[in-house]
């Protein structure tokens, strides 16, 4: 999946998770750095999103 809609995904969602998975990565920090992303922002994201 070509990383320019994965972080659309992003951007939509703030959903991390779906995004490691869409691009295969076993470790959350590759995500991150993929998606040009700083750590604490993401995380801020993350815990904003309800499960």
């Amino acid at each position: 999946m070509p990383r320019t809609k994965v972080a659309q995904i992003y951007r939509k969602t703030g959903n991390l998770r779906a995004v490691q998975l869409l691009l295969g990565h076993t470790k959350m920090d590759s995500t991150v750095r993929s998606l040009g992303v700083d750590l604490e922002d993401a995380l801020t994201i993350s815990e904003g999103v309800e499960i």
